[in-house]
């Protein structure tokens, strides 16, 4: 009987160097954007973003061209790269696509809606409640996104998440600026409404209260 010959197990390449960096900038970036720790028109510029991070100017820029094509940064015809500043139209337009796909993503969650995810979605309004407290606004953000991430990962549809999460990130320094207006004393109130229709399974109640919850800000933004 002839043997076969022994196979060499594949290894998989590693990540070059200029890679690894590329995406630890494009995820550090991504979630200053998105909890609204830079404000809107914020300029960035590549040499600035490799002095701060470490970085030669190829991964700082592969970070900010992907930031740029998902809307995370403006690129203007001069070259300047900033954190956009959103027109009344495009918030009304953003706030649309919210009260689309978060609601539809809290219906298919609630199915799922078990007692550790329902005391969960408490603990992180209490996170949140603390950060109101604090007149902290990035914690505040962070939070309440949070909060709207653990009830849609239960919906089990992730490329609607990630449309979601991609509003989300459009929206990171507008948001801070709506904080500064609302001056907030209590974590929002629709919160509850929202914890409340979990525990009832009340899918028409739950929708009511997300879309309430993630439109009526934006609205008092555009206005």
């Amino acid at each position: 009987m002839v043997k076969k010959p022994r196979q060499t197990p594949q290894i998989l390449p590693q990540a070059r160097p200029a890679e690894a960096a590329h995406e630890q900038l494009y995820r550090t970036l991504r979630g200053r954007i998105m909890y609204g720790e830079l404000v809107p028109g914020q300029a960035l510029t590549l040499r600035g973003l490799g002095e701060e991070f470490g970085v030669s100017m190829t991964p700082a820029r592969e970070a900010v061209r992907r930031l740029v094509a998902e809307g995370a940064l403006t690129l203007s015809a001069s070259g300047r790269v900033s954190t956009p500043e959103l027109s009344n139209e495009r918030i009304e337009e953003l706030a649309s696509l919210r009260a689309l796909l978060e609601p539809e993503l809290s219906s298919r969650a609630l199915p799922r809606a078990h007692a550790a995810l329902i005391e969960r979605l408490q603990h992180i309004n209490q996170s949140i409640a603390a950060a109101v407290a604090q007149h902290d606004a990035v914690g505040y953000l962070r939070a309440n996104l949070e909060f709207h991430r653990t009830l849609y990962l239960r919906a089990q549809a992730p490329a609607m998440l990630a449309m979601a999460e991609t509003v989300w990130l459009q929206m990171g320094p507008s948001m801070r600026l709506l904080y500064s207006r609302l001056k907030r004393s209590e974590p929002p109130r629709h919160h509850r409404m929202i914890l409340a229709a979990l525990r009832a399974g009340d899918e028409p109640g739950l929708r009511l209260a997300v879309r309430a919850d993630v439109t009526q800000g934006l609205r008092m933004l555009a206005n």
